[in-house]
């Protein structure tokens, strides 16, 4: 199972994605009855074993999807995630934060099916204020302890804005997405394989609920339980982060030059100067 931890961050003003696959794991976890509504499929979204698993299908006709009940402002978010075996190609199992209205904040995860024996790829991106095109893309790493693949700074003073302020939901979904998602399109779903299916469980939330304008904690908290709010990468970290980035991205738009003829969004050229 892939567990997929966000670690939004005020106070330190950094955002760190980190991705752990791991084979067994005990882990603090609520229930899904309690935590999350299957919100489209027609039943393709299922909620099992007293709440403590999530499987959601795909097939030719659709796929389906789950969010969670409540809005987080900054916490540490965690999910295992078991992806869609064997030839998944043409298949994307996402699972990202979003806020709402026009001008929204969203981290992404998209995992991007594959053929058989063929690796899958996540496929990250971040928005601030309605604006992404922020992509990079990994192999998947395998390892029985968090590492960090991507951070995000707090570069305002740049001008880049920073998702601090809006409170988001937690979303994954499960469909189809073959004119891009394998090979660029090169690679079409085989619906013969059909019904896929993904699974989910031990979601852990371990945030500041946002309800009616409110967040259930406050900025400054340093308790052993929201630790998260102080986390920042350490050295060991960074060496990590860079390993993992020298090794298995496979795509950074800030070293995308055609992409970018006008030059590189500002985040890249502030980076490369440190």
């Amino acid at each position: 199972m892939d567990k997929i931890s966000y670690h939004p961050n005020a106070v330190e003003k950094l955002l760190i994605i980190f991705l752990v696959v791991q084979g067994l794991m005990v882990a603090s976890a609520g229930n899904f009855y309690q935590d999350v509504d299957i919100t489209w499929g027609d039943g393709r979204g299922k909620i099992l074993n007293n709440g403590q698993l999530v499987t959601l299908s795909l097939d030719k006709a659709s796929g389906s999807g789950f969010q969670s009940k409540n809005e987080y402002l900054y916490g540490k978010i965690d999910m295992q995630l078991k992806l869609v075996p064997g030839n998944s190609a043409g298949t994307v199992t996402a699972y990202y934060l979003k806020s709402q209205g026009s001008s929204w904040d969203e981290i992404d995860f998209e995992f991007l099916g594959n053929l058989s024996g063929d690796p899958y790829i996540v496929h990250t991106n971040v928005y601030t204020k309605g604006k992404g095109d922020r992509e990079q893309q990994f192999y998947l790493c395998f390892y029985v302890d968090g590492r960090p693949i991507r951070e995000f700074k707090n570069l305002e003073g740049a001008g880049v804005p920073y998702p601090k302020t809006q409170p988001m939901r937690m979303y994954s979904s499960l469909w189809n997405a073959d004119d891009w998602a394998t090979r660029g399109g090169l690679v079409k779903t085989d619906w013969s394989q059909a019904p896929f299916t993904a699974s989910f469980r031990n979601f852990n939330a371990n945030a500041c609920i946002w309800s009616n304008g409110v967040s259930s904690c406050s900025s400054n908290s340093s308790s052993n339980n929201n630790a998260w709010f102080s986390q920042q990468l350490d050295s060991s970290g960074q060496r990590v982060l860079k390993w993992v980035q020298k090794n298995y991205m496979v795509y950074d738009y800030c070293k995308d030059t055609k992409r970018f003829p006008q030059g590189l969004p500002v985040e890249c050229t502030v980076k490369s100067r440190k």
